[in-house]
């Protein structure tokens, strides 16, 4: 089997409302899509959701890199995995139209074994549970979401903070009281407090029963995060601090986190992504299987991930679910409730897209 043709378009994704995060708002996403064919007459889908805070690239520098890499992978069997990242390393950065092409070939590899990629992976488990994000709002504000999505199912809830230490205290609170104590909350404050202020506030909202805090200081402090882990009695999640296999080694070295949240568009793809949670899992560090942006596209890619590897306990996959716009016409990861599941059919399981909303950008031949 050989890749005979890749194509790039992109897509703008509309958020239901503005999302705010310590790092910035935003109102929609633009991110690109990729087709690989092969001369045997399977196609695979892949997307990158860019973006410069968080993964240093951009819409125009993932292209850029395609330019380079595209080319390459005509002729390439693409169930040569190892090798086609070899290629990747070739080209500096730009993580997200890597797990891109990764995921394309993934699926093309579980079209052509007959496989759901889940199965091809690892297997361990037949659906999972989602969490539900709340972006930065005033404490009543986010009371009031988090009801609204306990109604519709969800039993965790993820909670935007670090834009004000004791703004946030009162943000935990208002969510705690208003949803009682069977819901399970998560805290991720992106990188928002110092050292002292994230010692501070995790031990004043401890009493509300907070199931992990995510990325409480800047993404480079793995020496600070490993001061905040020691004192803090709620556990720590590494988010912006690992990008890839290396970044979880050194955060290993330092005992830095105690979960590590896994990122297709931070990582590169399910290869590496592979590599990561072996890593932690063999040093006792659970992972989370986290987004940014993405359609049902990558999201089901992430799914196959979480229901493939039993490290990966936790799971933070609704970025589809915020989106306004949905670019699967047909098929991809479910949602009932809060439990996501993926179709029983070969590769990601992706049948078709809205193909109105995609703009053709190239093709390579």
């Amino acid at each position: 089997m050989r890749i005979t043709k890749v194509e790039v378009y992109k897509v703008t994704l509309r958020y239901r409302e503005v999302f705010r995060i310590a790092l910035g708002a935003s109102s929609r996403t633009t991110n690109l899509i990729v087709k690989i064919y092969t001369d045997e007459g399977m196609m695979g889908i892949g997307e990158s959701c860019p973006s410069r805070r968080i993964t240093h690239d951009s819409i125009e520098t993932n292209l850029e890199a395609l330019e380079l890499l595209a080319p390459k992978l005509i002729g390439v069997d693409p169930t040569r995995i190892e090798y086609i990242h070899k290629l990747f390393r070739k080209v500096y950065g730009n993580p997200s139209i890597k797990a891109a092409l990764d995921m394309a070939m993934h699926d093309i590899i579980g079209k052509a074994a007959g496989l759901p990629v889940y199965k091809l992976l690892g297997g361990f488990r037949s659906e999972i549970v989602t969490d539900i994000t709340i972006g930065i709002k005033s404490p009543k504000e986010m009371a009031k979401a988090a009801v609204n999505l306990v109604e519709k199912g969800f039993r965790t809830l993820k909670l935007k903070v670090g834009v004000d230490p004791d703004e946030d205290v009162e943000r935990i609170k208002a969510v705690r009281d208003s949803v009682g104590g069977d819901i399970a909350i998560r805290i991720d404050a992106n990188q928002g407090w110092s050292v002292r202020e994230a010692i501070d506030v995790l031990n004043k909202v401890y009493r509300y029963d907070i199931q992990l805090c995510e990325q409480p200081v800047k993404y480079n402090d793995l020496e600070g995060m490993a001061r905040v882990k020691e004192r803090s009695p709620i556990p720590i999640m590494a988010d912006e601090s690992v990008h890839d296999a290396k970044d979880a080694i050194k955060l290993v070295k330092l005992n830095a986190a105690d979960v590590v949240n896994i990122k297709l568009m931070k990582c590169g793809g399910l290869h590496e992504a592979i590599k990561i949670a072996s890593i932690c899992e063999s040093a006792g560090i659970s992972n989370m299987i986290g987004c940014m942006g993405e359609s049902r596209i990558a999201i089901t890619a992430g799914v196959h991930l979480a229901m493939a590897l039993e490290n990966i306990i936790y799971c933070d996959l609704d970025s589809d679910l915020l989106n306004l716009d949905e670019v699967v016409a047909e098929g991809g990861a479910s949602i009932e409730g809060d439990v996501r599941r993926v179709p029983d059919a070969p590769g990601l399981g992706i049948k078709g897209l809205k193909e109105d909303m995609l703009v053709f950008i190239k093709r390579w031949e």
